[in-house]
Parts: C-alpha cells; structure tokens; sequence
C-alpha cells in the first residue's frame, strides 16, 4: 500500500514538471553540467595520479636508488682541457652498503656509458649499462627471447650482451635475434637475449632503464670501458672518472625502507667530502603521489561541485515559482484534508526527481566526457565507482536540500487565503 502511494506521488510530480517541459529542461541543466563535470574532473584526476603511482611503483616500492652526481662546484672549475673531475659512488660504497645493512635484501652496481651498437651496416648509439644478474631481479622486466645475465658471466668474463626490444629492431632488423654478434664500441658482444623496456620517468626520477639500453656483465664493463669517460663539448673535452653511476637496493619490508635510506646517507657522508651523489626513494615518491592525489580530487571536487551548487539554486528558483503559481492548488489540496507534511512531500518529490533526471544525464555526459579526451589526447583517465555514485547522490542530496525550502513555504500557506488566490 505505502509503495504504491510512493509509486503515485513519483507519477505526479513527473506529470507536474512535464507541464512545463521546458522549463524543466532548462533547469535540468545546472544539475547535468555540474554531475558531468564532477564525474568528468575525478576520472581525469584519477587517470593522472594512477599513471604516476604506476611510474613509480616500477621503479619497486622496496627499492632505494643512488645516484652519482657531478658537483657544481666541479662543473664551474672545469675549463682546462687536461684537467679530470672524480666524483660519484664508487666500488667500496657498493661493498659497504651490502655488508653493512640487515634490512638489504640485495643489492646491485649500475656503470653507465654510451657506445655505438654496429651489426655490419646497420649501426645506432646505446646506452650500455654494466650491471650484475640482481638488476634483473630488482628491476624486473619482461624478457622477449633468450635468457638475461648470469652469475658465470661475469666470472668468465663472458662478452655477452643483452638489448631492449627497441635496440634489437633498430640494429638486427630482419636477424636472427639470440647467438649474433654486435660491436659495442670497438668490441665484440654474442647477443643472448632481448628484454622489454619500461623507460620514461616518475614524478623527479628517472626510471633505471631506457629504451635503448645494452646490458653487460659489471666486470666485463669495467675490463672494456674502464672508469674514465671523456666528453667532447663545444670543441673541448672533459675527462671524468667515475666508478659507479648507480647503486639499487632492495629492502626486506616496506617499513625498513626510510630508515635504511636514512642509514644509508650518513654512512655516504663520511666517505664522500662534497655532494656527488643524490638518493631517490620511490616508497616515499608513491606516499607523496597518493597525497597529491588525494588533494587533486578534492580540489577538482570543490570546483565542480560549485556547479552543482549553481544547479541547486536554480531548482530553488523554479521550485519558489511553481509555489507562487501553484497556490490555489495548494489551497485546494489543504481544504479536502491534506496535511502540512503531505505538501512538503509532494514538492520534495519533485525537486528529487527533478535533480535525479538531470544527475543520471549528467553521468551519462561525464562517462562520455573522459572517453573523447583519452581518444584525441591519449591522456589516461579512469572511471572508477566512487567518482560515479557520489555525484548522483550529491544531486539527490541537493534536489532536497534545495527543495525543503519552496516545499516548507508552500505547506506554510493559508488555505482559504489560497482559494482566493487568483
């Protein structure tokens, strides 16, 4: 019995506010706008906060990075031709870290260089990144054919190689992949497996790898590069040794992460008299994204709820005329016995269904939104059930709260001043 009487108030106030389609329509508008807009806002805040929390998380939450840096007072004293700047990590800070920490689950050496990759005419620059079998295993990525380095590669000191994805078309095109030979430099490396690249960055941090990286045994880095570099710039060059580009650890559990990190630091400053190396923490980067993020949502929230807001108004505004005009039928409805209550009731049904119409709209508007701007712009956004179910009931919430007002004045009418009501 109630559900029927619920069934036939809806049915009235639909008819009611088809009376004036219109108008109805026009106020729709301010609640579609603003549910769009909130639904359309929190998808593409979404997207750009999981596209950096997924950039970092590559990088292993577990994970701690440091890296060698030039100091600047050396940059600004290298003017002379002959003179070599030493500075970064070296192999006794890599003996150090791994001895010295319980909290270190593994620990591997990183020597970058740059070196031309030849196979007969083909031939293109790559990043060779000397390293030991623990990269692999710390920075996992998919391997696509053969195997990665190993253990007795680097006691023998084997010349192998292994090359991303990219690399291996560029320089083996229509090859056979696994068991070739390439020139790395003016050295010959057996090619023994290809592995997919994950490069880019995250937030203020590099990702280890890159898409045109070669990977070597550390020893056989060191036996056939050495530790000195020399750059050409501008028609000078500038020597600088450094022994390790890289070190990354790994930590036994997320919660020792900090604490290793900060352990780590001041045992680097008593070996290293100036700046030369930096510390990346990517648990502490993922915290500060999930913060951000947390922030951006709320910030595109408020905006896009001032459009609700707006939306709101306007029923407030329509409701308050439909009062005024309605008044002899309000007069009508309280002198055949209907209770104060009854009238509240009948007009908050409207401005509910009214609000709801337009919220449902306004999802349809902000679900179809997100989707046009990921197919021209490719920019990542995610729909996710939250960003859908609050702007809805928002709309619902503002259908009574902005109704109870016309509603209360409308029960608050005299009814034999509303018979007279012209």
């Amino acid at each position: 019995m109630r559900q029927t009487k619920i069934a036939r108030n809806i049915r009235l106030g639909i008819e009611n506010l088809l009376l004036h389609k219109l108008r109805s329509f026009l106020t729709m508008l301010g609640v579609v706008f603003g549910v769009g807009s909130v639904v359309a806002m929190l998808s593409v805040g979404e997207g750009a906060s999981k596209e950096a929390m997924a950039q970092i998380r590559k990088l292993g939450s577990n994970n701690i990075i440091v890296s060698s840096v030039k100091p600047v007072e050396d940059e600004a004293t290298n003017t002379q031709r002959s003179m070599m700047s030493i500075f970064g990590l070296t192999y006794d800070d890599y003996e150090r870290i791994a001895k010295s920490f319980d909290t270190i689950r593994q620990v591997t050496p990183v020597k970058l260089t740059r070196k031309e990759t030849r196979l007969r005419e083909r031939a293109m620059e790559l990043r060779v990144v000397g390293t030991t079998p623990e990269w692999f295993r710390l920075v996992p990525r998919t391997i696509l054919a053969g195997r990665t380095i190993r253990a007795e590669d680097q006691e023998k000191l084997a010349p192998v190689v292994v090359l991303t994805e990219f690399g291996a078309r560029k320089i083996l095109a229509t090859e056979s992949v696994i068991g070739q030979t390439v020139r790395i430099g003016g050295d010959e490396f057996e090619i023994i497996g290809i592995v997919k690249s994950e490069g880019g960055e995250a937030g203020n941090l590099q990702i280890p790898d890159q898409q045109v990286d070669a990977y070597v045994p550390m020893e056989v880095a060191r036996r056939y590069f050495g530790d000195i570099f020399t750059k050409m710039t501008s028609g000078s060059f500038q020597r600088e040794k450094v022994e390790l580009h890289q070190i990354i650890i790994q930590v036994d559990k997320a919660e020792h992460v900090e604490a290793t990190a900060a352990g780590i630091e001041r045992m680097l400053e008593q070996f290293h008299k100036k700046k030369d190396y930096s510390m990346s923490v990517p648990l502490a980067l993922l915290k500060q994204a999930e913060a951000t993020k947390r922030t951006f949502n709320i910030v595109l929230g408020s905006i896009a709820g001032i459009s609700l807001l707006v939306g709101g108004i306007g029923i407030m505004n329509i409701m308050l005329a439909s009062v005024t005009e309605r008044t002899r039928e309000i007069g009508i409805r309280r002198a055949i016995g209907a209770k104060r209550h009854q009238i509240i009731y009948q007009f908050l049904i409207e401005t509910v269904v009214l609000s709801t119409i337009g919220g449902l709209i306004g999802l349809g508007v902000g679900t179809l939104i997100p989707f046009l701007i990921t197919y021209f712009s490719g920019m990542a956004t995610v729909m996710t059930l939250n960003g859908i179910l609050l702007p809805l009931f928002i709309s619902m919430g503002i259908g009574i709260l902005f109704g109870l007002y016309p509603a209360i004045n409308a029960a608050k009418v005299d009814p034999i001043i509303a018979l007279r009501h012209e």
